[in-house]
């Protein structure tokens, strides 16, 4: 069992509680998810809570913790409300490169904004054939006398709906065949065409299409100089990635912990649930998971904070976790049976937020390519690998 001490009582448990009171978390994603749309009501009170960039220095409005105590706290919010106010409470650690590239003017008028929940900005990397794959991305910022001109497309990105504003990740065709660079656009710019794409889960976050048709932003849009948006995302990422596996785990836990409780309760044939093995087993196996892969994670938390850990260690902690979420909340499903199915029971609906975890910030199969490069590097001007 993940221990009492994962989340030890003190002022920041406390305002996690006030939230909770204030709007009800669970009941919140329940119901966004009926009728998709952004909860600017809790985004706001986020803010104001400072529960908004756990780990943004303190200095530029965030609460400048150790990313294992960010872990720790996002592992309790996907619990009390599932992935909704855990990654409400990520989104500006998703704008790292604001925090890390941005300039006084830029911090002003959009970090500040974001940090008190004012604000929301979107992040856009992906393209219709540009995943994972950095150096495929087509889209481009060209150089005009005034500025920059973007054109080109962005898919699965997330807020598309609703950001007022974007980090937008184009190639730099004046700077070189890979060069990349990071720009804020307005989302309300003209030439900029918002399309969503209804997603299987999290559908609060209204992801989707954005087409930049000869959009116009002046020189101060840009983040950062040339050669730097690359480096910095590479490393975010794997930080990124140990927070997202404590959200998971917080999820599923909850739904465990639930069921734990239901079967023991339930009975059928005159025996409870929790007697037969069939139910029994599955759960004390998600149980010895879910300590396993907490362990894990706080091995790899704690590398973080010295500068040891491995991409591979990140990728992985994430794609097990979300394993270990997935497996478990399958049995709370199935578990509940018919009413377990329904949208009468949150379980579900957990299933299909967390499902998000084999295919965002990084997919299942990019986690095992990074984990086996790291088992079998290649030697210096060895091919390109398949």
């Amino acid at each position: 069992m993940i221990p009492a001490e994962v989340v030890p009582p003190d002022a920041l448990e406390e305002e996690l509680h006030r939230l909770d009171v204030q709007i009800p978390l669970e009941g919140l994603s329940q119901a966004l998810d009926a009728e998709p749309r952004f909860p600017r009501e809790l985004f706001r009170e986020m803010g104001a809570a400072r529960l908004l960039g756990l780990t943004v220095p303190v200095e530029l409005g965030g609460r400048g913790l150790p990313v294992s105590r960010a872990a720790r706290l996002l592992y309790r919010l996907a619990f009390l409300g599932g992935t909704l106010p855990a990654k409400l409470a990520l989104q500006p650690e998703f704008c790292s490169l604001l925090v890390a590239l941005g300039d006084d003017e830029q911090r002003k008028g959009t970090l500040e904004p974001l940090m008190r929940g004012e604000t929301l900005v979107g992040n856009q990397i992906t393209e219709p054939s540009a995943g994972s794959d950095f150096r495929a991305i087509q889209a481009t910022a060209r150089r005009t006398d005034s500025g920059y001109r973007i054109e080109g497309t962005k898919s699965q990105a997330a807020f598309a709906a609703d950001a007022e504003t974007a980090i937008v990740l184009l190639r730099v065709p004046e700077e070189g065949t890979r060069a990349l660079g990071s720009w804020l656009v307005p989302q309300e710019l003209p030439g900029v065409v918002r399309r969503v794409v209804g997603d299987h889960g999290e559908r609060w976050m209204r992801r989707g299409t954005v087409e930049y048709h000869s959009v116009d932003v002046p020189v101060s849009a840009r983040l950062g100089g040339p050669g730097t948006a690359l480096s910095h995302l590479r490393s975010e990422l794997s930080r990124e990635r140990a927070l997202l596996a404590a959200i998971y785990l917080g999820v599923a836990r909850r739904s465990w912990e639930e069921t734990v409780e239901y079967v023991a309760r339930r009975e059928s044939f005159g025996v409870a649930l929790s007697e037969r093995q069939a139910v029994s087993f599955p759960l004390v196996e998600d149980w010895v998971r879910f300590e396993s892969a907490w362990r894990q994670l706080e091995a790899v938390l704690a590398a973080l904070e010295t500068g040891a850990a491995s991409d591979a260690a990140t990728a992985l902690i994430k794609w097990y976790s979300g394993e270990v979420a997935l497996e478990a909340l399958e049995h709370c499903v199935q578990f509940h049976g018919g009413m377990g199915y329904s949208r009468e029971l949150p379980h579900e609906r957990r299933l299909r937020d967390v499902r998000s975890a084999r295919v965002a910030h990084g997919t299942a199969e990019i986690a095992h390519l990074i984990g086996a490069r790291a088992l079998w590097p290649r030697a210096p001007g060895q091919g390109k690998a398949q």
